[in-house]
């Protein structure tokens, strides 16, 4: 098996509203697995549009899309949603977190979504999840009781519930102050340190970027670096 989680070959994209425009040029990169690689430039670069290409959530789009060397590029819905839910983990800038549901429950959704396991082991992945992120005391607790920075760990536990290949961002600390950033980006670096987690992370917080592995730079809708 190859040491790449993700790659992209000619990736290009354009928008057609209210003119065609092209957001996405050639994009040629690849990602490791291990790797914690984020992804900056300016607003409107295309930085967000790529992630979302990425994440199989977008499929109108020119070249080609593997993960885990696997061809996903013209796969069906029902295909990409099993590969959404089984390879890749999400953190976005809003945890989205159901307010009808206890953190558990919530961090439990998508293995119960999956089926591969029973819920009392579900569960169990759950609260260790919660344990490795020092949340699990709140684990019974809706999520309107959390702060923003707890809100965003459940968000990272819940990304982790199906062990996936790799886990995506975009901004997860857009709306954090700089000590829940910082925690954030700890919970990260340990998740590729001791489990070997890959990440991608769309980010505008430079100081973020530059402790990550590796720095993919966009501008005008292509990598220049």
């Amino acid at each position: 098996m190859s040491n790449v989680v993700l790659e992209t070959k000619g990736l290009t994209k354009y928008f057609y509203d209210p003119v065609k425009f092209q957001v996405l040029k050639q994009i040629d990169m690849s990602i490791n697995h291990g790797e914690f690689v984020s992804i900056v430039g300016k607003s409107g670069c295309g930085k967000s549009t790529l992630l979302y290409l990425l994440s199989t959530m977008d499929t109108d789009y020119e070249g080609q899309i593997s993960i885990n060397d696997q061809l996903v590029t013209g796969k069906t819905d029902k295909q990409l949603a099993e590969i959404r839910n089984e390879k890749i983990g999400f953190v976005f800038q809003f945890h989205y977190l159901l307010s009808e549901y206890n953190v558990l429950k919530n961090v439990m959704l998508p293995g119960m979504k999956l089926g591969k396991l029973s819920n009392a082991e579900i569960e169990h992945n759950a609260m260790e999840h919660l344990r490795t992120l020092d949340i699990v005391d709140q684990a019974l607790k809706m999520p309107n009781q959390l702060s923003g920075g707890q809100k965003q760990r459940v968000a990272i536990a819940r990304a982790m519930i199906n062990n996936p290949l790799i886990i995506m961002g975009d901004e997860p600390t857009g709306n954090l102050d700089k000590k829940n950033s910082d925690m954030v980006f700890d919970i990260f670096k340990k998740l590729t340190v001791n489990e070997k987690q890959t990440l991608l992370i769309v980010t505008h917080d430079q100081d973020f970027a530059d402790r990550t592995n590796r720095i993919i730079t966009m501008e005008d809708g292509k990598i220049i670096s």
